[in-house]
């Protein structure tokens, strides 16, 4: 399947027919780094925003992923990243959310991490008002996958979807690649309290061995190391086994770039 890699790095997207906001995508290489530019528009249909869950509006963005051309593994595994890749159109994966668990919040959910309990998106997606390509758009107007979308399997099957921080690939193949993650079992320990229902992150527990993939939803295959979206928990990777581009997401702000 990696004969497909270079020709998806090379091409460029622009979408096809009368959307309100047209794909606008290209691929181009910066030294080490491959980059892709965007508008953040995806090439299918988005869902109606703002609505009842989402009060937020996209916007057309300025975008620019870079990650190595040649990825290598690292000595450590990077946690801890908002964007974990990359759709080959140029749309960010940012499968986590922004709330914790806060008996003060609105519907028990707030920005107050202290809990440690953090919402976990595709628990209640209806909630968050994300459209049916399990994505939304947050307070910036940046439309971003939760997990993968349906419209970007059929249109990209076959090929890489997308690319991670490190430069590894995101494929989807789920005769290949089946998630190691579960539920705990038991109840949560502390405040909220309840079974571990997948409502939050923390929910959920890596048992090596239960499926083909690792902790980071990655795998090797034909001797190169792939990540890989899944329809269960974690869905995208959630932590990295490359070398990671620190400068991974960038966008302007205030007439400089910002990094995320």
């Amino acid at each position: 399947m990696f004969e497909y890699r270079i020709a998806a790095l090379l091409m460029v997207i622009i979408a096809p027919g009368a959307l309100a906001h047209d794909n606008v995508a290209e691929t181009f290489v910066d030294g080490e780094m491959t980059c892709i530019r965007s508008n953040g528009a995806p090439d299918h249909e988005m869902g109606r925003f703002p609505n009842a869950a989402n009060p937020n509006a996209f916007r057309e963005q300025e975008l620019t992923f870079c990650f190595p051309t040649s990825p290598r593994l690292a000595d450590t595994v990077t946690e801890g990243l908002m964007t974990v890749g990359v759709s080959v159109t140029g749309v960010p994966i940012r499968p986590y959310t922004a709330g914790y668990y806060d008996p003060d919040g609105r519907r028990g959910i707030g920005r107050d991490p202290s809990s440690g309990w953090r919402q976990q998106a595709m628990h209640n997606p209806r909630s968050l008002g994300m459209d049916d390509q399990n994505a939304h758009i947050d307070r910036s107007g940046l439309y971003h996958y939760h997990a993968v979308s349906g419209d970007l399997l059929h249109a990209h099957g076959g090929t890489p979807i997308g690319y991670a921080p490190d430069g590894f690939e995101i494929w989807y193949d789920p005769a290949i690649g089946v998630s190691s993650w579960a539920l705990r079992p038991g109840e949560r320990l502390t405040p909220p309290g309840g079974a571990h229902d997948g409502t939050f992150e923390e929910d959920f527990e890596y048992i090596a061995g239960s499926g083909t993939l690792d902790e980071c939803n990655g795998t090797v295959i034909d001797g190169t190391y792939t990540y890989f979206a899944t329809d269960t928990y974690p869905y995208f990777p959630r932590c990295f086994k490359g070398v990671v581009n620190p400068d991974f997401m960038q966008r302007p702000r205030g007439g400089g770039r910002r990094a995320r």
